[in-house]
């Protein structure tokens, strides 16, 4: 399997090279060449399949003979580890939980097999030390800080924007210690975002052997196909058209449902669910993509201005608007709506949903008056604890601890502030 840029101005590369660069020569993003169709019989079948049977078929046309069968074998059964239970929330309405990993976010799945194949290309090159690179807006910075940790021959820094993530989210980006450092930058994600692409092409950072673990890198993004592929095997016997709605900041989650639709997973349509942070639906209803600075609100994770994702959305669909439509919605959300959702979901089921989950839902919602046969999914893509300073208020309810985040509380919070592009070269430097 070869990638190309989506700048169009670069060389095409191995999974190799596309994992360990991040980001091509041109600053454009890595696509696969192809996407081959799943056989028939995959799907017809897929209930008899273990989740690690299932992924291992999605992801090997991905990687080709770079990755031994057995090795590749081995980390997605490291890197899925824990459950993806989908649980019915109303009459044909379900949430996908993506949030029972070490660090209760769907972004484990991502940075775990990451983590693990650049440990499998390393394994020949003790001296060749590589520098992780990756903006958070909340929850990547946790679960590729516990992901990479300890990996030998890897150094993780982290960038994160000052007061805008949670207490515990900044608490599993802080407190680790050993290969993990966290920077807090005076900005947005968006600043944190483009401070690292700018590090990618900085001739003086070259011996640095920089890549990214943020969804830009085709490693930390691809494998997030995985659960559309679990929570149809969790949904086929009830022969329904599916509608996944994703809240979505940087559009990684639903890109990555969108190549498994394009591998013939049956999918009736996606939603996008937005916070106010609205490019791509105002890109939808008018046609033109304009990104704006980002807004701070209570489903942090999804403040981005400019989502780099939503690039290699456009390619698979040729860059045509009308072709997009037909299968892609997007929608915004305030606060406000978002918070009376939370109580909603709370009051007619009993289930405790955060705000990213709870935009999903409104999303989800509003598309399935376009479909009335269908049955919708919505991402929950962290546990509800990660944002207690909403949820406990708003549903009046006390959240017991998991066993995951209770290793950080207590500890003490480590970072460096820093303001600009040089003072992060600076420090690489």
């Amino acid at each position: 399997m070869k990638y190309y840029s989506l700048n169009h101005n670069a060389p095409k590369v191995s999974f190799q090279e596309a994992v360990l660069q991040g980001l091509a020569v041109d600053r454009g993003l890595y696509f696969p060449e192809t996407i081959m169709t799943l056989p028939t019989s995959f799907f017809e079948t897929i209930e008899n399949l273990s989740n690690e049977e299932i992924a291992f078929e999605a992801i090997k046309q991905f990687i080709g003979n770079e990755i031994p069968e057995n090795i590749l074998k081995e980390i997605i059964a490291e890197t899925l580890c824990f459950d993806f239970p989908v649980i019915e929330v109303e009459k044909n309405i379900y949430s996908l939980e993506l949030f029972h990993g070490p660090t209760m976010a769907f972004k484990d799945v991502g940075a775990r097999f990451m983590s693990r194949c650049i440990s499998y290309f390393k394994k020949d090159k003790k001296n060749n030390k590589n520098t992780v690179l990756v903006a958070t807006s909340g929850d990547t910075g946790g679960a590729v800080a516990s992901g990479f940790l300890g990996v030998k021959g890897v150094e993780v820094i982290i960038l994160y924007p000052s007061g805008k993530v949670s207490d515990i989210q900044e608490r599993q980006l802080t407190t680790l210690g050993q290969n993990i450092r966290a920077l807090e930058v005076d900005g947005v994600f968006d600043d944190c975002q483009d401070m690292v692409k700018k590090a990618f092409l900085d001739p003086d950072l070259r011996h640095k052997n920089l890549t990214s673990a943020n969804s830009i890198n085709v490693a930390r993004w691809l494998p997030q196909m995985f659960y559309f592929f679990f929570a149809y095997k969790a949904l086929k016997k009830q022969n329904q058209p599916l509608i996944f709605s994703c809240p979505s900041g940087n559009f990684g989650n639903i890109c990555a449902g969108i190549i498994a639709k394009k591998m013939g997973l049956p999918i009736e349509h996606f939603v996008a669910s937005t916070n106010v942070n609205d490019t791509v639906p105002r890109f939808l209803k008018n046609g033109f993509y304009d990104p704006k600075p980002s807004k701070a609100t209570i489903s942090n994770a999804m403040d981005v201005g400019n989502p780099s994702n939503f690039i290699r959305i456009q390619e698979m669909y040729q860059n045509d608007l009308e072709k997009l439509r037909k299968d892609f919605s997007s929608y915004t959300f305030s606060d406000e709506e978002t918070l009376e959702a939370m109580k909603t979901i709370y009051k007619s089921s009993g289930y405790i949903s955060e705000p990213h989950g709870a935009i999903g839902y409104l999303g989800l919602k509003k598309e399935l008056q376009n479909h009335q046969n269908a049955i919708g999914i919505f991402l929950e893509t962290a546990h509800p604890i990660k944002f207690l300073e909403t949820v406990e208020p708003t549903l009046n309810v006390k959240l017991p601890i998991p066993t995951q985040i209770e290793s950080v509380l207590g500890v003490e919070k480590v970072s460096t502030k820093i303001r600009t592009y040089e003072d992060l070269k600076a420090i690489l430097v």
